[in-house]
């Protein structure tokens, strides 16, 4: 049972986003550039963000080169040249939005690791860089192989390094904070805790029902338009939906004295990933190792992978390094048949943006700014 006053001033607005991560906030903050009064509410299921949006490693990327490869080979040279155009525009807007130093932004580059199967992409890099010219307007991808020996890898195992000058790294609580709090000074509400149940389209506008808390009957609230931004968890809503979940197993080490290398790091087509934070290493992937079991939103760790990464972070990473693992966590993605995030007008008043492929951080921005103007 409401109040007069709930009524009255918490219920009813011009916009709702379901869903409080990247894309979400991105969407109402566009949304309250685009039209200042609008009425804008952010629901969120989590105390914090549910999916990858606070547990996500803090990668300022847009593809490694063995990945885009990958991407030509299944999308096209646009397909794929599109796709790394939408991440750089995503990370530029999130920059231009929140600035580098409240979010950490470091630009330490970003380096692809090369095993005896990868080596022969260097045959593919000066067509690659021809590729991303016209958006880079600069050399992209470079071979620096002596830097295997200079960050102290596993020589045995890398063969080569292919260093990326675009590439940087973020701190993603700062991030999320930042976000949030922006959001905010423009006037967006946000209510956590808040479970989506159920979606209703009539022909006043949109009924979005919410699970009460306190296990009385379901809150409804009322909006002109509706996003969807929930990624991982978008089945409830549709569900014939080509998008699976996909977990991320993620690890941190604690400090090492005199940690050798700075950056973002990738190797495997992008499946393994790791970077510092200040003399700490963060490391996480391996979902095809496991690929089966990491197609779940359950928040749990899967010891195959987890005792991969660390015989992979043993062996060859930090070979000759004494260490210890500080923390575990997993976050929750969203992948399907395609690479390319859904951006779907469902109705006048419904839109979704969802499966971002791992690359949030990159793509978040630019996907939420595209869900303002198809609201509009």
């Amino acid at each position: 049972m409401l109040s007069f006053w709930e009524r009255k001033s918490f219920i009813t607005y011009d916009h709702i986003i379901v869903g409080g991560g990247i894309v979400g906030l991105s969407t109402a903050i566009s949304l309250k550039e685009l039209e200042p009064k609008a009425r804008v509410l952010v629901l969120e299921r989590g105390l914090f963000p549910s999916g990858a949006s606070t547990k996500n490693a803090g990668f300022a990327c847009f593809g490694s080169l063995t990945e885009l490869l990958a991407d030509i080979k299944r999308m096209g040279e646009d397909g794929a040249c599109q796709l790394v155009e939408e991440r750089w525009k995503g990370l530029l807007r999130l920059r231009n939005r929140l600035g580098d130093e409240p979010i950490d932004y470091q630009n330490n580059g970003g380096f692809e690791l090369l095993r005896d199967k990868e080596v022969n992409c260097l045959d593919s890099i000066e067509h690659v860089n021809k590729l991303l010219n016209p958006l880079f307007k600069k050399k992209v991808f470079e071979e620096q192989s002596h830097l295997r020996d200079t960050f102290g890898f596993n020589k045995d195992e890398i063969k080569g390094v292919v260093f990326n000058p675009f590439e940087g790294q973020i701190d993603t609580g700062k991030m999320m904070k930042n976000l949030i709090q922006f959001a905010a000074s423009l006037g967006v509400e946000q209510l956590t805790g808040a479970d989506v149940l159920d979606i209703h389209e009539n022909t006043d506008g949109v009924d979005i029902v919410v699970k009460n808390i306190l296990n009385l009957e379901p809150l409804h609230f009322s909006a002109s338009k509706v996003a969807i931004c929930t990624n991982a968890f978008s089945q409830r809503f549709f569900e014939d939906i080509d998008l699976y979940p996909g977990r991320g197993q993620v690890l941190v080490t604690r400090p090492i004295k005199n940690l050798k290398f700075k950056g973002v790091f990738h190797y495997d087509e992008g499946f393994y990933y790791f970077r510092n934070y200040e003399n700490r290493v963060i490391f996480g992937g391996g979902r095809n190792f496991d690929h089966e079991n990491e197609i779940s939103t359950d928040f749990e760790l899967n010891d195959k992978i987890v005792r991969e990464l660390q015989r992979q972070l043993k062996e060859i990473i930090l070979p000759k390094e004494t260490y210890e693992i500080d923390q575990f966590w997993v976050g929750i993605m969203a992948f399907g048949s395609s690479k390319k995030p859904i951006l779907n007008k469902y109705s006048d008043r419904i839109v979704a943006g969802i499966r971002l492929g791992g690359m949030g951080v990159a793509i978040g921005s630019e996907l939420g700014h595209k869900m303002a103007e198809m609201l509009r």
